[in-house]
């Protein structure tokens, strides 16, 4: 588990930033997964979105949505099966493919 100055840093890193998130999953399989939430690399949010960032805060403070850069969708992790964290710039956004 993480601490709350790490996981800050992770919400701070994921608006500008690509982060590659190691986490368990509720089944029991180690991920690791490169995510961002930086304008241009995310598609708008729409209403009929089944996952998007607000909706799912409201719902529940323990878990983070995000943008799978990999997989090119929505995806989210529980902060308590957070393992650890890195980050790496992103460019200005013109060359992402959303």
């Amino acid at each position: 588990m993480i601490t709350e100055d790490k996981k800050q840093w992770i919400k701070d890193s994921l608006a500008d930033s690509q982060v590659v998130v190691e986490f368990t999953k509720l089944n029991g399989d180690y991920r690791k997964m490169s995510c961002t939430l930086a304008k241009g690399y995310v598609p708008d949010a729409k209403k009929d979105d089944p996952l998007t960032q607000k909706k799912v805060r409201k719902l529940n403070e323990e878990v983070c949505v995000v943008w799978d850069m990999n997989a090119e969708g929505w995806r989210s992790f529980r902060w308590d099966t957070v393992i650890d964290a890195i980050s790496f710039p992103l460019g200005n956004g013109v060359d992402a493919q959303v």
